[in-house]
């Protein structure tokens, strides 16, 4: 006769019942009063704020003799799109592909030069490091408006004026400063144990930097892109003064076609307007909680 053991076939896990989310909505206790001048200054905000929305898409959704008929508070009777038509027919698409040119260029640039930057400046090991760096960051009390004479002049030295490379490299150079500042801040953020191991380890100066920090820089990087994106999306005076003729023309530059020596054609404007901030709003909804972190010091955490 043979013993034989069998094993217990394990008992089914029970599947753990859903979280369901935490209420966020802050109950009244009991004798509590509202408070009415949270309330009138939340709808006091609220009317700051949608009103110029308001103003903006409905004059820009009715043509330009009902808006004259109306004025800009009065609700669209026939609506149309024929203002955002206009827009295209004005030339926008040639102004649309050039800002995303310079836009994409001046991230390119401002990505290749700041991070090695900014480590440089925290895990430089020579002490003329951190002199430089600070006369770098005198850039910030530097309007571009005091420079544009010498840049302008600089920039027709060297060929480049009516090209949008002349508009690139004045818009990079006045991105690195702040960018450099705010990715610097995320850098010196990452714990000095993790360089000591990777070192101990012995992985060289570019393992860490590829490996180590630039993983742990994303919220400051998403931060310099964001940052550096508006501010060669939007960027007005260099465009004004370094270009000249219309294949090299801007979104901005291009506001100037509704405006004629009789009056402006303000529902075209407006469109040309909204059509011109859409690829912004979207840049920041979908990085705005990377932007934050990066100027609020936190990335790297």
């Amino acid at each position: 006769m043979s013993l034989t053991t069998s094993r217990q076939a394990p008992a089914p896990r029970t599947p753990r019942p859903a979280r369901t989310p935490r209420a966020r909505t802050r109950t009244r206790r009991p004798g509590e009063r509202p408070n009415v001048l949270a309330g009138l200054g939340s709808l006091l905000w609220l009317v700051l704020v949608g009103l110029p929305l308001y103003v903006l898409l409905a004059a820009t959704l009715q043509s330009r003799p009902d808006y004259q008929r109306s004025g800009p508070l009065g609700l669209p009777r026939h609506l149309t799109l024929d203002n955002y038509l206009d827009v295209f027919d004005n030339g926008f698409g040639r102004y649309f592909l050039n800002t995303a040119v310079v836009t994409v260029c001046v991230v390119a640039l401002v990505l290749l030069l700041v991070p090695p930057l900014a480590f440089a400046v925290v895990r430089g090991a020579r002490p003329g490091t951190l002199r430089v760096f600070r006369l770098f960051l005198l850039g910030l009390a530097v309007p571009a408006q005091a420079v544009v004479i010498p840049m302008f002049y600089v920039i027709s030295k060297a060929g480049l004026y009516d090209h949008l490379i002349g508009v690139i490299l004045p818009t990079a150079a006045f991105c690195l400063p702040i960018c450099a500042l705010v990715l610097t801040g995320t850098m010196r953020e990452i714990p000095g144990e993790l360089y000591e191991a990777m070192t101990l380890d012995g992985a060289s100066t570019w393992l860490v930097f590829r490996r180590l920090v630039l993983p742990l820089s994303r919220s400051g990087l998403s931060t310099v892109v964001v940052f550096s994106a508006l501010q060669a999306w939007n960027g007005f005076l260099f465009p004004l003064v370094l270009t000249q003729s219309e294949d090299t023309k801007v979104v901005t530059l291009g506001l100037y076609n509704f405006q004629t020596q009789y009056g402006v054609n303000i529902p075209g404007l407006l469109a040309a307007v909204v059509l011109s901030t859409l690829p912004v709003l979207l840049v920041y909804l979908f990085a705005r909680r990377a932007l934050i972190q990066g100027l609020m010091g936190m990335g790297g955490k």
